[in-house]
């Protein structure tokens, strides 16, 4: 199996998929974009110290994400040679594990979504299993036992310098602030092993599942079991808190678990709701959790924001690749209404960044002017006391700065992105 990992093919294939994901920099500071570099002129030398067992791992940088609510997570980011060689093993060992993972896993896996997570447990919960073990696993990739895993990597991988690899990355420290901290357990998140690895793990959960006939999804280590009565549902709950503590060696986050109804059930960030339609009483449809909401409202918000050192065409094409990524996150949701609620509110903000960049009395005058008002009344407005968000949603800005004139500069509303259509690139004053 080494020979097939260090294939030329093969490395290249794991050369061009590191670069196409533009990943940090790790401990070393080497690019993605020095990879090709580096194989040019040390691929036989690193070859041949991975065959012989010589290679050693360097550290790995330790970066803290915002998590909400004040917490952080901690992301791995393995050196540029690491993420290359790990992409190479991942490329090999995938097929070994991926046809027998459950058809209920969802996540990281080929030709599956989110989306599919989503729908199957809306059909679970129309068929009338509206009583969901929703469990949260405290700090799963911080969590994995490296023997356990190593145990269950050894039933498909018979290559000892291939499990000699993948030991070393798993034991390789981490860097905190400039110290090198020791790790005995736990899989890094960012480095390209981790979704495969954490999936090998969960497997046996998933297994214990299916050997228990129970009705489930699971998307890396988000998973919720569906069940008819709540005293299945409470005994269900508790066997699989003594399978994940016992086997698994992972703990739960109890405030975050329990068993929910459907209307107090969120899951990938959507929710779920009765419908009142004729003819589907008892049935659920699809929304978007207020989580989402708020997560989707905070990143308008920053980009959005007067104070931000950033042209208006930047901001726009900052905005549409937020609103592009979030729609067709969510765009199986029921959620027309309040996306026309949030393009009136983000067309306001955006006219308050461009009351704001014209900051001078004169200058506002002479835009007005440009925009069809008449010399008196943008003498007047420009001379305003009132502040710059009530300008904005006022019958001044709203009558000139229109929505027709904004999608000339590139801004689609979200409305219109939910219904793809696309805009139009025009430009109109606004200097």
């Amino acid at each position: 199996m080494i020979e097939q990992i260090l294939s030329r093919k093969n490395l290249l294939q794991a050369m061009y998929k590191v670069q196409k994901n533009h990943g940090s920099a790790g401990v070393d500071d080497m690019p993605v974009t020095k990879l090709s570099e580096l194989l040019a002129i040390d691929k036989e030398e690193l070859t041949a110290r991975v065959r012989s067992g010589k290679y050693l791992p360097q550290a790995i940088l330790g970066v803290e994400i915002p998590k909400g609510k004040g917490k952080t997570r901690l992301l791995g980011i393995p050196t540029v040679c690491d993420r290359l060689l790990q992409q190479a093993v991942l490329q090999t060992i995938t097929a070994r594990f991926e046809y027998e993972f459950s058809d209920s896993s969802y996540g990281f896996r080929p030709k599956r979504s989110v989306g599919q997570a989503v729908q199957k447990a809306q059909c679970y919960i129309n068929e009338g299993f509206h009583h969901i073990v929703d469990i949260d696993l405290k700090t799963f990739f911080d969590e994995v036992d490296h023997c356990y895993l190593l145990e269950l990597l050894f039933r498909k991988i018979k290559c000892h310098e291939t499990l000699r690899l993948i030991r070393k990355w798993l034991r390789s420290p981490i860097q905190i602030e400039g110290k090198l901290v020791k790790r005995r357990k736990g899989v890094p998140q960012g480095s390209p092993l981790s979704p495969l690895l954490s999936n090998i793990v969960l497997h046996e959960l998933d297994r214990e599942l299916e050997r228990q006939g129970l009705r489930f999804i699971r998307y890396a280590d988000d998973f919720s079991i569906y069940l008819k009565t709540k005293t299945s549902a409470r005994k269900t709950g508790n066997n699989i808190y003594r399978f994940l503590k016992g086997k698994l060696k992972l703990p739960i986050n109890r405030e975050k678990s329990g068993i929910r109804r459907p209307v107090h059930f969120t899951c990938l960030g959507f929710g779920f709701v009765p419908t009142y339609k004729k003819g589907e009483r008892g049935k659920y449809q699809l929304v978007v959790s207020e989580k989402s909401w708020r997560n989707l409202k905070q990143k308008l918000k920053t980009i959005t924001r007067k104070t931000t050192p950033m042209s208006f065409d930047e901001r726009i094409e900052k905005l549409n690749v937020v609103q592009r990524g979030w729609i067709n996150a969510f765009r199986m949701a029921s959620i027309q209404n309040k996306l026309a609620e949030l393009d009136g509110w983000l067309r306001n903000r955006l006219r308050y960044c461009i009351w704001h960049h014209w900051k001078k009395p004169e200058r506002k005058r002479k835009n007005l002017i440009r925009l069809g008002v008449e010399p008196a009344k943008a003498y007047q407005w420009s001379r305003t006391r009132m502040g710059g968000w009530r300008v904005a949603q006022s019958p001044i800005l709203r009558t000139t700065i229109t929505v027709e004139r904004l999608k000339l500069r590139g801004y689609f509303p979200l409305l219109e992105l939910y219904k793809e259509v696309k805009p139009n690139t025009a430009l109109f004053p606004m200097v």
